[in-house]
């Protein structure tokens, strides 16, 4: 008779991780260990939402009689993820903290001090593993296109993702909710949680105006010259937004920016050139399980893929290749035209089907001729 496995489940408060509860408890033949990774806010003030999310994860818990318990991983997230968050800021790049907060927070940390005692840790993540002829396990995308989360996991290494499984991830969306409706889940109308993982129903511009400050700088069409508007802070703009910029006549979209004059270039029009792009080149290229392409350096037209360059249902077709003379760092040539290609946010690399996520890179914003 072989013995049960152990299974700790990351659970938020959500719908999605009480599903995953759901499921795994539905089994019967698995140890299951409720974990609820507390981070408090950067005032050091207790979050009020995560006290809501607590609640709700303890209801799961004695609904199905299960161990639960809270940890804290605040110190370690501010000295990792939210140092490296504002670095990115400061530099004028665009970081992208729940990444970093899958790697170094949900699977480093977690894992390290807690997760390892466990023969597999869950997650609510949409995604899935895909075991191939030689015993590998790649990371694969989920059956839900729209909730796909692969990219978000794009930065895990495959020693993290072997202990790993996403019980959701051949389960589209609406079913979730369905069957979170079905089985009674105290929580089964709660509204997904929006934006970044840290923050909770914190402002991202009033986080960042705490931290950084405001330094007003003008805003400039980058076509005529002209002075448009004044903005607080470059920090508080990306590469592609169009929202919150304070212009009419638009829509206007951020296409440059000049971090030394702190200036600000827009453009006008949703079709203007000046937004697109065909060419990324990526800096610190990871891949997850490993590099499946042992001949790319011998490929001068660069080897099929398909990419997101942000969050999307979206996977672009391209083309990579290594950069001649580097271990990591790759260009991506586009097929198409590439929305708000933005220095600092993560390209995540897929195969032709992009069913496996393969892993990604920081895209450097540096012109490859």
């Amino acid at each position: 008779m072989s013995a049960r496995k152990s299974i700790a489940v990351l659970i938020s408060g959500g719908v999605d991780s009480a599903v995953v509860t759901h499921t795994l408890a539905e089994q019967g033949d698995l140890d299951l260990h409720l974990f609820y990774i507390r981070i408090g806010l950067d005032n050091d003030e207790g979050d009020c939402s995560a006290e809501e999310d607590i609640e709700m994860c303890s209801l799961i818990a004695r609904r199905y009689g299960l161990p639960f318990d809270v940890v804290s991983l605040h110190q370690e997230y501010w000295d990792n993820v939210m140092a490296y968050a504002l670095d990115t800021v400061k530099k004028g790049l665009t970081p992208n903290p729940d990444i970093m907060c899958n790697s170094i927070i949900k699977f480093g940390y977690f894992e390290e001090r807690w997760g390892h005692e466990f023969d597999l840790t869950a997650t609510g993540h949409y995604a899935t593993t895909i075991i191939d002829e030689k015993g590998r396990k790649w990371l694969g995308t989920a059956i839900d296109p729209v909730k796909d989360q692969t990219d978000f996991l794009a930065r895990i290494t495959g020693e993290q993702l072997r202990h790993l499984i996403f019980p959701l991830g051949d389960i589209p969306k609406a079913d979730v909710r369905r069957i979170a409706a079905e089985a009674k889940l105290p929580n089964a109308q709660r509204r997904d949680s929006q934006g970044i993982c840290f923050l909770g129903k914190i402002n991202y511009n009033d986080f960042l105006r705490r931290h950084l400050g405001e330094r007003p700088g003008p805003i400039v069409e980058i076509e005529t010259g002209r002075k448009l508007g004044e903005h607080r802070g470059y920090w508080f703009h990306t590469i592609g937004q169009r929202k919150g910029l304070g212009l009419s006549g638009g829509p206007w979209f951020v296409v440059r920016k000049n971090i030394d004059d702190n200036v600000i270039f827009v453009s006008r029009g949703y079709d203007t050139e000046k937004q697109y792009g065909r060419t990324l080149h990526l800096a610190e290229m990871q891949f997850i399980t490993m590099n499946p392409w042992d001949n790319i350096a011998d490929s001068p037209d660069g080897i099929a893929i398909t990419f997101k360059n942000r969050h999307s249902p979206e996977f672009l077709p391209g083309r990579i290749k290594r950069v001649v003379g580097t271990e990591h760092e790759y260009v991506i040539n586009s097929d198409v035209k590439v929305q708000g290609i933005a220095p600092g946010q993560f390209a995540a690399i897929y195969d032709t089907n992009h069913r496996i996520c393969y892993g990604s890179g920081i895209i450097s914003g540096a012109e490859i001729k």
